[in-house]
């Protein structure tokens, strides 16, 4: 699951490169006296192709990182079952404490009613 992440960023990586030699076209194409707009018009096509792939894999991503921060549970992840077993050890904590103050009380309580 992570390899695949990992390749699918790379691609981002790789589109992203597009985008910018795309646009590095039209801008070098626009500078030009004499343009050529079918030139323009598939760089634009392929910037615009390269950009929505970017976008939507990004998104994913995010997503992605979205359910893993939250805890949701998910494919993979350990976040989830870490936190609650965090949780689980602070109550116990907790509990320890709170028992070993009646366990005082009671005691405290014992020595009066022996006086």
């Amino acid at each position: 699951m992570a390899n695949e992440r990992l390749r699918l960023l790379e691609e981002v990586e790789k589109e992203i490169a597009v985008v910018l030699q795309c646009a590095g076209n039209i801008v070098l194409e626009l500078s030009k006296d004499k343009h050529n707009a079918s030139l323009l018009d598939r760089q634009l096509v392929q910037f615009q192709t390269s950009i929505n792939r970017v976008e939507s894999e990004l998104s994913a991503q995010i997503r992605y990182l979205t359910q893993v921060a939250t805890g949701q549970p998910h494919e993979g992840s350990t976040y989830s079952t870490r936190k609650d077993c965090q949780m689980s050890l602070n109550r116990a904590e907790y509990a320890k404490v709170k028992l070993g103050e009646l366990g005082r009380t009671c005691e405290a309580m014992l020595e009066q009613q022996q006086i």
